[in-house]
C-alpha cells in the first residue's frame, strides 16, 4: 500500500508473529557473545574520546544521514549526542552545514549497532535517551529474527536505561516492538500513533508528507516499576 511517493510496508503477516516470545525469551536467557570486531570497538573510542565523563548521554542508534543527531544535539545542548550508522555513504551524506554550525555536542560514528550497544553496556554506561528512529521492518514473515526486538542483541537495549523511543511507520512493528521490550522489562509497554510536527529524519518527512499513520512507544526504563 502507498501514499504519493511513500510506501508502507507490505507483508503477509498483519498481526504480531506467532515466534515473536519465543524468540525474545531464548534470547533473554542465552546472551549474545559474538567477539567484538575492531573497528566496531575503534568507533566506540571516537565516540567517548569527545564526551567529558559528565554530560547525560543521547545514542541515535541507526542515525542514517544524520537529521536526527543534529536536531536531537540541538535540542539538548547539554548532552552528548552519539549517532551511529553502518553506513558510511549515509553518514557522509549529513546535512551540510559549515563546521561553525554543526552542534559542539555530538559526534557521528560508522559502527555495526549489534557491537556498539554491547560495548556501552560492557563499559557500564547509562543513556539519558535512546532513539530507534524507522528500523530497516524486514517485513516479510521469514524475516523476523531481523527485527531488533525479535534479534538475539535486544535484550542489551534495556539495560542501558534511560529514555527508549521506537517509532516506525508499520503498526506490526511496534505492536510486536512492545512485547518484546515489556517481556524483557516485566511490565507493559503501550505504544500509540502520533502526528511528526517536526520530523526528525527524512523517512519521517515523507512519510508524514504522504499521509502515512506513525507510530511510536515511548518508556523510561529508569522510571519505577
Amino acid at each position: 500500500m502507498s501514499y504519493a511517493n511513500s510506501r508502507i510496508p507490505t507483508s503477509a503477516q498483519d498481526a504480531v508473529h506467532g515466534d515473536l516470545i519465543r524468540q525474545v525469551e531464548r534470547h533473554r536467557d542465552r546472551p549474545f557473545a559474538k567477539p567484538f570486531a575492531q573497528y566496531n570497538r575503534a568507533a566506540f573510542d571516537v565516540a567517548m574520546s569527545g564526551w567529558d565523563q559528565a554530560a547525560p548521554l543521547i545514542l541515535d542508534a541507526g542515525c542514517g544521514v544524520a537529521h536526527s543527531t543534529i536536531a536531537l544535539a540541538r535540542a539538548h545542548p547539554d548532552h552528548w549526542v552519539i549517532g551511529v550508522d553502518q553506513s558510511a555513504d549515509r553518514l557522509a551524506r549529513r546535512k551540510p552545514y559549515p563546521d561553525a554550525l554543526m552542534p559542539k555536542n555530538m559526534v557521528l560514528v560508522r559502527a555495526d549497532l549489534l557491537d556498539f550497544w554491547r560495548l556501552m553496556e560492557q563499559a557500564g554506561l547509562r543513556l539519558a535517551r535512546h532513539y530507534v528512529l524507522y528500523p530497516n521492518p524486514w517485513p516479510k514473515i521469514g524475516h523476523l529474527g531481523r527485527r531488533w526486538h525479535a534479534h538475539s542483541v535486544f535484550p542489551t537495549l534495556p539495560r542501558l536505561g534511560g529514555v527508549l523511543e521506537c517509532r516506525t511507520n508499520w503498526q506490526v512493528y511496534i505492536q510486536e516492538y512492545a512485547i518484546a521490550l515489556g517481556l524483557l522489562i516485566g511490565r507493559p509497554v503501550a505504544w500509540e500513533s502520533f502526528e511528526a510536527k517536526t520530523p526528525l529524519t527524512p523517512f519521517e518527512r515523507k512519510y508524514r508528507d504522504s499521509g502515512q499513520p506513525l507510530y511510536r512507544a515511548v518508556v523510561d526504563l529508569d522510571a519505577p516499576g
